[in-house]
Formats: C-alpha cells, structure tokens, sequence
C-alpha cells in the first residue's frame, strides 16, 4: 500500500496474450480476470457439444484452437455466467451496463506471418472490462490492456466495432440478469 494518503493505485489489470488461436481462451480469462480456461477445457468442451462428429465443428481441425460462439457461450455457463447476443439493430443507447461483467467481441483481424501481413482476414475473440469505473480492451494481441476510457467511451468502442461488419458481441453477464430496459 502506498504511504501517500488519498492517493488511489492502478487496479492490477489480468491480461493473457495470443498463443496459437486460442483468442477464445484468451478472451474468456481476460473478462474474468483470472486463469480459469486452458486449451485443454475448450476442447473438452467441444467433445461435449460434438461428441460423434469425427471433425469437431467448434474448433479447428488443426488442433490450434479458433473456438466458436458456443464453446464461448458453454465456458461462461459453467462458471454461472451467461452471453446475451446484442442486437446491433439496437441502438447503444439501450445498452444497460447494470449487472454486466464485461464483453466478448468477435472482430476482424489481419493475418500475419512474422512482419508480413497478408492480404487476408479472420476473426478474432477480444474482451473488455470494467476495473475500477475505467472499461479495457483487453485483446490479447495486445502488448498490454488498452485503456477505453467511461461508460460514453466504451459506447464509442463498441460503435466502432459495430462498424467493421459483421461480428459477434457478446454482453457477459451473472445468469439470470433482468435488464431494466
């Protein structure tokens, strides 16, 4: 604790960085702030969705990752969390931040070999969430938790999420939340 009364110190932020395509696990670990989620869970849990399906269709038949929605929407219940698909028809505006842990956001990503980015895109898990009344990106390949800013901020983000096309935002929130909305 810092000997400087009234002064407040910077939350530890949780961030994991990208390995292979295990942005899910990532995502998921992030906006919980804390290692629960291995490679090895997601693809228990892709057993479990697909038991007879000699390829799985939640993960890549490489053996890398790229985890769905479901294997996402599957990890958070089992900790008694739940994803609540926005409607980006929506607007922003109806967005009750009350009882929500944070966000799980599909987005466009540029693929890269090395230092060569190519001329390809696929998608990537991020997360954001709430610390100490500031929101953070939490994208794993990021060097570093990217500090969004307030609630008017984070409307902004996620705007310009909504922007890039199609996507996926997950709200990430305790199972059974009743949105005043």
């Amino acid at each position: 604790m810092s000997g400087n009364l009234g002064q407040t110190e910077t939350p530890a932020v949780y961030h994991e960085r990208q390995r292979l395509e295990l942005c899910a696990v990532h995502a998921l670990n992030n906006v919980l702030q804390e290692r629960l989620f291995t490679q090895e869970i997601a693809d228990e849990i892709c057993k479990r969705l697909a038991p007879d399906a000699r390829w799985n269709p939640h993960r890549s038949f490489l053996g890398t990752g790229n985890y769905d929605v479901n294997v996402i929407m599957a990890a958070l219940q089992s900790v008694g969390l739940e994803a609540i698909w926005w409607d980006k028809r929506r607007p922003l505006e109806q967005l009750s931040l009350a009882g929500l842990v944070g966000f799980i956001v599909n987005v466009p990503s540029n693929v890269c070999l090395g230092f060569l980015s190519l001329p390809v895109r696929r998608r990537h898990w991020i997360a954001v969430r709430q610390l100490d009344s500031i929101y953070y990106n939490l994208d794993s390949k990021l060097k570093a938790p990217a500090p969004i800013g307030g609630e008017a901020d984070l409307r902004v983000f996620l705007q310009e999420v909504l922007s890039q096309g199609p996507y996926c935002d997950l709200e990430v929130r305790e199972e059974e939340y009743i949105p005043f909305m």
